[in-house]
Parts: C-alpha cells; sequence; structure tokens
C-alpha cells in the first residue's frame, strides 16, 4: 500500500528515505508492559521492518489500567500471544520475531546481537544493567525509560560512542534502595507518554532524524506538566566492559536457590505435604492463593520465626520479585534450611494451572 506511510514520507525531513532506514531496521523491546506497548504500537504503525517482542509473564486485571493493548478477556493469557495477534492485525508486513523469555546473562548477547536497537521496557535494575552491559559489548545502542508514580524518565545509551547507563548510575541500587513497586504506584496515562517518547527516540536513531537523547536524561513532571534535561558525560570506564557479570542483582544480594513454576508443580503432585509461604501482601493473597499456602507479607517476614522445619520451604509472589528477597532473608537467618524462590510466582503458576 503505497499511500500507508504517505503522511512521513511527504515530511521534507524524513521523506522516502527515511521510511525505507525503518523498514531495514531491527528493534528488540523487553518488556510487554506499559512503556513496551506504546513503543510496539507506534513502531509497528511506522512500519519498522522487524520488532523482537520479549517477556513472559501473563496478563493480570492491575494491568489494564496503563497497559491499554489488552482487554479485560486478555487476563490470563500470555503477554508475548496477545501483543503478537494485535500487532499482526495492526501491520501484517512486520516481522515479528517472539522471545518467550525473560532477559538473562545466558541468553542476552545472542538476543541482542541480532537487533539495531534495544528498548529498555522493564521495571527493575538488574535486567537494565544487564541490557547495558550487552549493549556495551555489542556496540548497540539502547533507548531508556523509566517510570515512578507521576512521573517519567528518558534517555538513550551507548549511542555513537556516547555515555552508557552505568555514566548515568554507576552502581545498582541496594534492596533497601528500590522502590516497592507494591507501595509505589504509577498514574495510568504516563506510561504512555514516556513509552511514546522511548518510541520517538528509536525512530531518530534508525533515521538520523533530530537530536538524540544521548548523553541527556529527560525527566517528566506529568503533575506539571514539566520537561526538563540533565546532561551527563562519558566515563571511559564503563565502555571498557568485556564479559557480562556473574550474577545481575541488587548489591546485597546472595545466590538463592529458584525453582521454576513447571518444576514447583511438579513438587505439588508427587509430595503429599509442602511446605509453601505466599509473601505478597493480605489482600493479594485474599484475590487468590494456592491451596496449600500459607500468608505472611514479606513486610511482615524480617523477626518471623518458624517452626522447626526439616524439608525444603517454597515462597511465592505474584511475580518472583519479592519471593527472592524473602529467599535471601530467610537463607541468611537459617542456613540450616534450603528456600526456594518460584520463578515467575502466581503468573506463571496460573498459567500452568488456570
Amino acid at each position: 500500500m503505497e499511500s500507508r506511510y504517505i503522511r512521513q514520507t511527504t515530511l521534507k525531513d524524513f521523506g522516502e528515505a527515511g521510511q525505507v532506514k525503518l523498514a531495514k531496521g531491527k528493534v528488540l523491546v523487553v518488556g510487554l508492559g506499559g512503556l513496551g506497548l506504546p513503543v510496539l504500537q507506534y513502531l509497528n504503525a511506522m512500519g519498522v521492518g522487524t520488532l523482537g517482542l520479549m517477556d513472559q509473564d501473563v496478563v493480570e486485571v492491575h494491568n489494564l489500567q496503563r497497559q491499554v493493548l489488552y482487554a479485560e478477556h486478555d487476563v490470563g493469557k500470555q503477554k508475548l500471544d496477545v501483543v503478537q495477534q494485535k500487532l499482526q492485525e495492526q501491520n501484517s508486513s512486520t516481522n515479528l520475531q517472539l522471545h518467550d523469555s525473560f532477559l538473562t546473562k545466558e541468553n542476552a548477547l545472542d538476543i541482542i546481537k541480532n537487533y539495531d536497537v534495544v528498548v529498555d521496557a522493564t521495571d527493575n535494575f538488574p535486567t537494565r544493567y544487564l541490557i547495558n552491559d550487552a549493549c556495551v559489548m555489542l556496540n548497540k545502542p539502547f533507548v531508556y525509560g523509566a517510570l515512578h508514580g507521576f512521573e517519567g524518565h528518558v534517555s538513550v545509551f551507548n549511542h555513537q560512542n556516547g555515555p552508557t547507563y552505568r555514566c548515568l548510575y554507576p552502581k545498582m541500587p541496594s534492596a533497601e534502595e528500590v522502590p516497592n513497586c507494591n507501595e509505589n504506584g504509577v498514574l495510568g496515562v504516563v506510561p504512555g507518554i514516556i513509552g511514546t517518547l522511548q518510541a520517538l527516540e528509536v525512530v531518530k536513531i534508525l533515521t538520523g532524524v533530530g537530536e538524540v537523547l544521548s548523553g541527556k536524561l529527560l525527566l517528566f513532571n506529568g503533575l506539571d506538566q514539566l520537561y526538563s534535561k540533565i546532561s551527563f558525560k562519558v566515563n571511559p570506564l564503563n565502555k571498557n566492559i568485556k564479559k557480562l557479570q556473574e550474577f545481575y542483582e541488587t548489591t546485597d544480594c546472595g545466590v538463592i536457590s529458584t525453582l521454576s513454576a513447571a518444576a514447583f508443580q511438579s513438587v505439588r503432585e508427587s509430595k503429599s505435604k509442602i511446605i509453601l509461604i505466599d509473601v505478597r501482601t493480605n489482600r493479594e493473597f485474599d484475590t487468590n492463593h494456592l491451596e496449600e499456602a500459607m500468608n505472611i507479607p514479606l513486610l511482615e517476614l524480617e523477626g518471623y520465626v518458624p517452626p522447626k522445619w526439616s524439608m525444603e520451604v517454597y515462597l511465592i509472589c505474584q511475580s518472583g520479585k519479592r519471593s527472592e528477597i524473602a529467599a535471601k532473608q530467610l537463607q541468611q537467618a537459617y542456613p540450616n534450611l534450603t528456600f526456594y524462590s518460584i520463578l515467575g510466582g502466581m503468573n506463571k503458576m496460573m498459567a500452568l494451572c488456570p
């Protein structure tokens, strides 16, 4: 359809040449949530040739407030499946590459090497540092977005020898410094604004149009409708990354035992009795929980004295983040016991046992 992109190709500084560059572009979007969805919808509509979709979560009711591609009937479905279908309906000519996984040290380099640009649409520091380090090693630019309440941040790292994420944030914060996603919300419209700004940066990187936010952090305040920029410089030491770190976790994290949702389901089926602690809030637990679970919210776990357990203890939350913190906390306090954090938490368990 020659007229499909006419509103872009008639732009003086974009033209047919810009459209050709978009068509040749390959963009990986890590995370199909509030940021990733507007990025994908706009890049898909504008004619970016190849889009990589990466996530392993399912759609939940509380996602609908800000992740506006999803509908009520999508709740419980894999995000990857829903997004693939809707993007194909929007633009059937796009080459969609599906990555049914979270980004890990084991897969990051193999996946990112196939793309021109990486979009960080995640909500956690370990993944951002992993994306950064992999992009530095592979010489790939990545577009960063972050949310907090009524505010958002956007920047572009590792673009044409520009600063990296570590030039702005040299060290990963400790677990105590990281805001708890269940205590700090986000206004539904803010991810759409920040995600759209990220999409714009991707377009500028691919086409060479305009000035890319390299070496600049854009700050958005939704309450006052204010935009401001902070400049920062390259630290050459942060460009000299030769290999990925052994672990990508908050700085005070130790190694913990984890178990996939499928493996834990096998445990449930093979054992008559297990010890399962659900560390979500009381409200989350009351909404849905596994039959054998006992509820001890993460904030109440400190100082908890367990009975004289003689078997493994399994920990679960909604997505696996809080159960990791709980496992580290309990493992340190009770080194003679083994605590397992269930990867993907209730999201994955509900997908296995709807």
